[in-house]
């Protein structure tokens, strides 16, 4: 029987090297929460035992369940009749499944029916969930909602919302676009006004809203009156049933998932804690936990088609041989295995530092409660939570990036077959498509990675590794890395000396790009020390870093980015 966690070795081999223990024991209290929940684990190795029990649940619900019906929510869709949409009669299962397996509310405290689980593992579930029908995951991890009110709203608001939300008895959503405020949310409009009580409302439009018609929303609004920017901006919650759904968009991928159009006339809602903090503090925190999901869902995304092109490869026989021996096609097969292990090492890496900040962060505030000192771990949580967004959008970039180009290459790979509704190959494409867009454009999370590279934020990390002795053959991949830093290096200083910010903002992509492959390298490195296998992939890797880096740089040192007069010439 198909399991999309035991069939996958290289999810199973991050598993097996997590190496979250401190934030596991901070998340269970020092395993104290077992005194009030039976089934809370009572040490590090019993969490663990969890954690896998549940992947591979979650491995053969969606291999076995979920997977198969995705073809045909592609082709439903969902429907909008009299004001009320109707989910896919497929999304609407697996919903129920994923209730039914409590898994709803995987990252909620468990006094509001969670499962405590740490970021990491429920990236693994996200990323398996993606695999099976990508439009489902969307829903799925909008949970992430029911941790913005837990963090930022009130005991009331707690009591109210997360467990609704965790049983999975409500669907929520997370309204922040507008027809003129798409990536620009400062430049929202709708606005929210006091009675004479002190009640808020709501009126305006949203538009392309994930599962708009969720029964619990999450709103951006201007609540101060003739403001602008994102000083104005406070974050709401209110319920579906006072938002009226004006249409559904028809999507190029994705359709399982219902992008709405809504419109407030005069909706009551609740605001979440304080006023004008709705951007600049609660959106950004919800947003890069939402980036982070989106990675993984890009992630499955192209694990489902590179396993769709293996299988194909090795069944269509070309020139009396399967053609995933003829060498450019084995060459693209191994590429994109090289990618997906490099991504999920950045995904899972990533993730643990999130946890680690997240964790810190409440281990603070339990110390201060106490009135003990808290010193120290404050200053690991700043160094952690700096590294945690620094790698959220570093993430998504890659994942997402290698998701349209692991897609491309599945459909190549079974030719003209692969361009048929009948392989779910073309569906994976189009599913893929939108990962690099929402969530914030991969444009976007290269101006919001740059900060760190320019800060050279893994620099004392990176000098570490340089001096650490490897395996002979390692030895090379090692060198090219070293190789790869100092061409890096070259090229911030040359982009730095230019003293032109026009100039630094178009050399981004590169910068950011050789910064990244610095960092999946090392990584690679450290797990080709712990299995034989990753020697290969590590040393694909980087010799292909290797040679993208040399192009990166020759871009940034041919003077191209300062001949910015010369756009409109090109571009007329």
């Amino acid at each position: 029987m198909p399991n999309f966690f035991k069939d996958n070795a290289d999810l199973m081999f991050q598993f097996e090297n997590l190496n979250i223990e401190e934030q596991v024991g901070i998340l269970e209290n020092n395993y104290t929460q077992a005194e009030q929940f039976d089934y809370a684990p009572t040490s590090y190795e019993d969490a663990l035992d969890n954690y896998r029990r549940v992947l591979e649940m979650v491995g053969d619900l969606t291999a076995e369940q979920i997977a198969p019906r995705s073809s045909q929510v592609d082709i439903d869709g969902n429907t909008l009749e009299d004001g009320i949409v109707h989910y896919a009669k497929g999304i609407r299962q697996a919903l129920d499944e994923l209730s039914a397996a409590e898994l709803m509310g995987a990252t909620l405290p468990r006094k509001f029916g969670g499962l405590n689980f740490p970021s990491t593992v429920h990236m693994m579930t996200t990323e398996m969930i993606s695999r099976a029908d990508a439009s489902l995951m969307n829903l799925y991890l909008l949970q992430d909602i029911a941790d913005t009110i837990c963090k930022y709203g009130n005991d009331a608001q707690r009591e109210e919302f997360i467990p609704q939300l965790a049983s999975g008895k409500c669907t929520g959503a997370m309204v922040l676009t507008e027809p003129d405020a798409g990536s620009d949310l400062q430049a929202i409009k709708l606005q929210a006004y006091q009675d004479e009580e002190g009640n808020w409302f709501l009126k305006g439009m949203k538009r392309f809203i994930t599962n708009g018609c969720a029964d619990i929303l999450l709103v951006l609004a201007r609540s101060e009156e003739g403001s602008k920017g994102a000083r104005g901006l406070s974050l709401f919650v209110c319920y579906g049933e006072h938002v009226k759904v004006r249409r559904i968009e028809h999507k190029l991928g994705i359709n399982g998932s219902p992008t709405c159009e809504l419109q407030f006339d005069d909706t009551p809602a609740q605001l979440i804690g304080k006023t004008k903090l709705g951007l600049i503090r609660y959106v950004m925190d919800l947003m890069n936990g939402a980036r982070l999901g989106i990675a993984a869902q890009g992630l499955g995304i192209a694990e489902a088609a590179y396993a769709e092109a293996l299988k194909y490869a090795g069944e269509r026989k070309q020139f009396e041989k399967a053609i995933r021996d003829i060498p450019p096609v084995t060459n693209m097969l191994i590429d994109m295995r090289v990618a997906l292990e490099s991504n999920r090492a950045l995904l899972y890496s990533t993730a643990k530092w999130v946890d680690l900040a997240g964790t810190l962060a409440k281990r603070v505030e339990e110390l201060k409660e106490k009135g003990e000192p808290y010193s120290d771990d404050r200053k690991r949580m700043k160094k952690a939570s700096g590294i945690a967004e620094f790698l959220t959008p570093l993430t998504k970039y890659f994942l997402t990036e290698t998701s349209n180009r692991v897609t491309y290459d599945a459909l190549q790979i079974h030719g003209g077959t692969g361009y048929m509704k009948e392989f779910s190959v073309e569906r994976h494409v189009r599913d893929a498509r939108i990962t690099n867009i929402y969530e914030g454009t991969s444009q976007l999370q290269i101006v919001a990675a740059f900060g760190g590279v320019l800060r050279d934020v893994f620099g004392e990390h990176f000098t570490a590794k340089e001096e650490e002795t490897v395996p002979t053959d390692l030895k090379k991949a090692a060198d090219q890395l070293k190789t790869i830093r100092s061409l890096f290096v070259d090229a911030a200083k040359y982009v730095d000396d230019k003293d032109d910010r026009s100039v630094a903002d178009v050399a981004a992509k590169e910068l950011v790009e050789m910064y990244g492959f610095l960092h999946m390298g090392y990584l690679l490195l450290d797990d080709a020390q712990r299995d034989e296998r990753k020697k290969l992939v590590a040393n694909r890797f980087v010799v292909d870093a290797l040679a993208k880096s040399r192009k990166n740089f020759e871009a940034i040192m041919s003077d191209q980015f300062s001949d910015l007069e010369q756009a409109d010439a090109i571009l007329a």
